[in-house]
């Protein structure tokens, strides 16, 4: 046995209220039983708010892994807790966007979620931190947290990421551009915006945004949309969408292990698509911070 192979044992806990949990649950339950991964226990979360706890709870016994289903707020809120332990943070895609699942290879299908953690690796990754709360995948300000704070329910929940761009047409006519800093300890970068990505992964919005960010690089990206027009960060949207030569020019980055970021006016910042905080805040990486279950590298 490999020392990267992945454990037999499990707990599942799913946010059943997540957009496709309630479906998940029986199905993964049954599934991975199939595939020889045995459930110690498995908790179907009917209210969201208490997933922190049953994560808690679940950790305390130490179990080798613990397999997390929802939408990535669900799994930014419950990453914290792993730091500092041996357990494996396995995930089951069951969310809107579901990044921080294609960033680790497998992307939103249940199917290759569950097969990744019965026949995948385990795998030491980094973790973005906003003033000390732990992210799995990416945080923005601008346009994406006025989505955030004010998309219906139930247009995220049966309309996907096509209800998030319906939303953001309509949103977009009462957001305006901020003026940007960003300290990186050295240097201090000034420049208007109209949208900022602080990435540990490459996916924001189930979009491949942010080509240079990897969980094992020991830096966190800051990607600023620069300008002052809603029409360039629709095209910086549309070009990076499909790989135009021209998307490296429509955004600059920053990157370190720790930066200092404002805006003026001050913004509101969402965390793996949840409404957090606001500017200022100090951006950090946690360098290989937890265990996670990944697919294994296809031979070449």
């Amino acid at each position: 046995m490999s020392n990267d192979t992945l454990p037999k044992q499990a707990i599942l806990i799913v946010n059943t209220k997540s957009r496709r949990g309630a479906d998940a649950f029986e199905k993964a339950c049954a599934t991975l039983s199939a595939k020889g991964v045995e459930l110690i226990d498995a908790h179907a979360v009917e209210d969201p708010t208490t997933m922190g706890d049953k994560v808690r709870d679940a950790l305390a016994k130490k179990p080798p892994m613990i397999i997390v289903g929802g939408g990535d707020g669900s799994l930014s809120s419950t990453v914290d807790d792993f730091l500092g332990t041996e357990t494996v943070f396995a995930i089951l895609p069951l969310g809107t966007a579901n990044s921080f699942s294609r960033t680790l290879g497998f992307g939103p299908d249940l199917d290759a979620a569950i097969d990744t953690i019965a026949n995948g690796r385990k795998l030491r990754i980094d973790l973005g931190a906003i003033d000390g709360d732990y992210f799995v995948n990416a945080a923005a300000m601008g346009l994406s947290p006025m989505i955030a704070e004010t998309v219906p329910h139930n247009l995220k929940r049966y309309l996907g990421v096509v209800g998030y761009m319906m939303w953001a047409m309509k949103v977009a006519f009462n957001f305006r551009p901020f003026r940007l800093r960003v300290d990186d300890g050295t240097t201090v970068h000034k420049a208007w915006a109209t949208e900022v990505r602080i990435a540990n992964g490459n996916y924001h919005g189930g979009v491949e945004l942010i080509e240079n960010a990897g969980l094992q690089s020991g830096d966190i990206v800051v990607q600023a949309v620069t300008g002052k027009s809603l029409f360039g960060l629709g095209w910086s949207w549309f070009a990076t969408l499909f790989k135009l030569r021209s998307r490296d020019q429509t955004y600059t980055e920053y990157r370190g292990r720790k930066l200092y970021v404002e805006a003026r006016p001050r913004q509101k910042i969402s965390i793996d698509g949840e409404l957090s905080t606001k500017t200022p805040v100090t951006v950090t990486v946690a360098r290989s911070a937890i265990w996670v279950a990944a697919p294994r590298e296809k031979a070449a």
